[in-house]
């Protein structure tokens, strides 16, 4: 699978990466219901027979399993793999209730905590989850440049900032990469942040390039009504009306022109994120072995320019229908 560097650093990683999130099973608002073990690491290894050599997790995510699942995964494998993940979420002692913060040595606990999960001695990317509190981001960052110069992490990202807040952040320390939400249906990065990146050489790696499943064949009302209480997705606006038919709409158009290809919708809308040369590479949240095989040949689909203006009337075509909705 074809690499690229990562912003101005020496990690070369795949177009696809390992998206971890659903891996971590219930936590509260913000799990994906229940996820088997076994099933995640058989995915795991999976991705990395198919050539993906980097992983996307963050303690948030279960509530700290999907990083253990993680460090179970990759034993034996660790020189091979970028290990990234997250700081800025924590639990409370009952695990009951999650809130942010970016205070140092709160970070300074979570990193120690995800080495000893993940079971590495070096986090390769450790990422900022969310720039909140906004009068906290100097000192969260602070934080993760002390631990990069102690050893404990190779180098720093940030998740979900805005420009402003990137420029913050680098009179501190350089910033390696910006992790934000991109797909057909969320554009905003392409309003600032693809441009501000590329010339401040900055990677990206996007993430929910196929919406957390919308953008897949198997998005319909019945797949909607299947998902468990536990799936925070059932309380996202994308799945609600009036975006969720417009989103079945445009689903059902993409069908039609990635079959034309002989692929699948997944494909289509991975392919269509990696398009954009200021992306790096784009991460795939996966359950099991059978979704990373589907996803990962996206990486070398280099999207032909007739299906591009086809799929930019069909986006408009959206925006339209839902207008200030």
């Amino acid at each position: 699978m074809e690499k690229r560097r990562l912003g101005n650093t020496d990690l070369e990683i795949t177009r696809i990466g390992f998206g971890a999130w659903a891996i971590g099973g219930p936590a509260g608002e913000s799990g994906w219901g229940k996820q088997d073990d076994k099933e995640s690491i058989h995915a795991l290894h999976r991705a990395f027979d198919l050539g993906i050599n980097w992983i996307d997790t963050a303690p948030a995510y279960g509530l700290g399993h999907s990083e253990e699942v993680v460090g179970r995964a990759i034993q034996g494998k660790r020189d091979e793999l970028t290990i990234a993940t997250k700081c800025g979420v924590v639990w409370n002692e009952g695990r009951t209730g999650i809130h942010i913060s970016l205070k140092a040595g709160s970070i300074r606990r979570e990193a120690e905590a995800s080495l000893r999960r993940l079971n590495v001695e070096v986090i390769d990317l450790y990422q900022i989850h969310w720039p909140n509190p906004d009068e906290d981001v100097e000192e969260g960052w602070s934080a993760v440049a002390d631990l990069i110069r102690e050893g404990k992490v190779r180098y720093g990202g940030v998740s979900n900032f805005s420009v402003a807040q990137i420029k913050r952040a680098q009179v501190i320390h350089p910033v390696t990469s910006l992790q934000p939400p991109y797909s057909m249906i969320k554009r905003a990065l392409e309003q600032e942040l693809l441009a501000f990146c590329a010339r401040s050489q900055i990677g990206i790696i996007a993430y929910s390039p196929m919406q957390s499943g919308i953008l897949t064949d198997k998005f319909d009302r019945q797949w909607l009504a299947r998902l468990g209480d536990k799936d925070w997705r059932k309380r996202d606006r994308e799945f609600k009306e009036p975006r969720m038919s417009a989103n079945l709409v445009l689903v059902e158009k993409l069908h039609l022109i990635a079959s034309r290809y002989g692929r699948t919708v997944s494909q289509l809308a991975i392919a269509w994120v990696l398009r954009r040369p200021e992306v790096t590479a784009a991460i795939v949240g996966t359950r099991h072995p059978s979704q990373i095989e589907e996803t990962a040949p996206a990486a070398g689909w280099e999207l032909p320019s007739e299906a591009i203006s086809e799929i930019d009337r069909l986006l408009e075509e959206r925006e339209r229908a839902l207008g200030d909705m």
